[in-house]
């Protein structure tokens, strides 16, 4: 024997405590034969008589007032999940979910979110950190409602904006051949050299093979292969081998002397930070909020 539904377990309850078919349907905003329809429904799935119908109205049957205590026990369960439920989606709905690849959460995210927070401080944020592929992912099947990403091409699938600029260096560290070059590297010096590099996926290695199979230059295997940017610059900055990375990630580092900028000729290493977000949906309320304060960024291609 199938269970009931809830609409006519919720039929019934009525019909006890009105005395009438009639005023139950119209409590629940049906008319009085759907009503009846539904109960008869109800005995014959119970296999019970319910309700006994009289001129002056409907009472209920002591096996109906059975099953009557037993339904207000299962209603009174099920709207406790459906309240448990609309406040789970309602604090769903208010936080804002943002994923940022390594750069941008590390380097522009922070400074972004205290703004926002200085303007929405009661709005409940998550940041997810991950590569720019991994970011537009999450846009694309609905895991954030904003992200931030480092690709050189926006990817399909997602609406996008123009956030600033980026610029990469090649850095390395002060005791390497390149730290004392009279003259810049070229880029088939720099394809041809191992690098330690980010992950595939990451927006800082496509930018730089990019720029580099664009000159007809293809770089060789890489030296070393890290899933952060600080895990590839605290490896540059511990003499494993060059690198290139966002001016951002390097900025302290070249003012300390801990790594060498060395000028690089023929290559573009300036690069787009892009916003993306689900195709089709309009931007609203904090996320709108934290892309407008992100957009305010300056961008850092001019930077020494």
């Amino acid at each position: 024997m199938a269970p009931p539904d809830p609409e006519s377990l919720r039929l019934l309850v009525l019909i006890g405590e009105l005395g009438s078919i009639g005023a139950a349907a119209a409590e629940l905003r049906i008319s009085q034969p759907s009503a009846s329809k539904r109960l008869s429904r109800l005995e014959r799935q119970l296999a019970l008589p319910l309700v006994e119908r009289t001129r002056q109205g409907c009472t209920l049957t002591p096996a109906g007032a059975m099953v009557c205590d037993w339904a207000r026990k299962v209603l009174a369960h099920i709207d406790g999940l459906m309240n448990g439920v609309r406040a789970l989606r309602a604090q769903h709905e208010a936080k804002l979910r943002v994923a940022a690849s390594m750069t941008i959460a590390e380097y522009l995210a922070p400074r972004w979110i205290s703004r926002l927070r200085a303007a929405l401080p009661d709005v409940p944020l998550e940041l997810d950190v991950a590569n720019s592929l991994a970011v537009a992912e999450a846009v694309r099947h609905g895991h954030a409602d904003l992200g931030f990403i480092e690709t050189p091409v926006p990817p399909e699938g997602v609406s996008v904006r123009f956030v600033t600029r980026d610029r990469m260096v090649v850095v390395a560290p002060p005791e390497h051949p390149w730290a004392r070059l009279r003259r810049p590297l070229t880029a088939t010096e720099l394809a041809a050299t191992p690098l330690i590099v980010r992950e595939h996926g990451s927006g800082t290695r496509e930018t730089l093979h990019r720029a580099l199979v664009e000159v007809g230059a293809e770089p060789v295997t890489p030296l070393l292969e890290l899933r952060s940017t600080t895990a590839v610059r605290n490896s540059v900055v511990a003499g494993a081998g060059p690198a290139v990375l966002s001016v951002l990630a390097v900025a302290t580092d070249l003012a300390e002397q801990r790594l060498v900028d060395v000028p690089a000729t023929g290559l573009d290493l300036h690069r787009p930070l892009h916003a993306v977000w689900r195709a089709g949906l309009q931007l609203a309320g904090p996320a709108a909020a934290l892309l407008a304060i992100a957009m305010r960024t300056p961008e850092t291609g001019s930077a020494a």
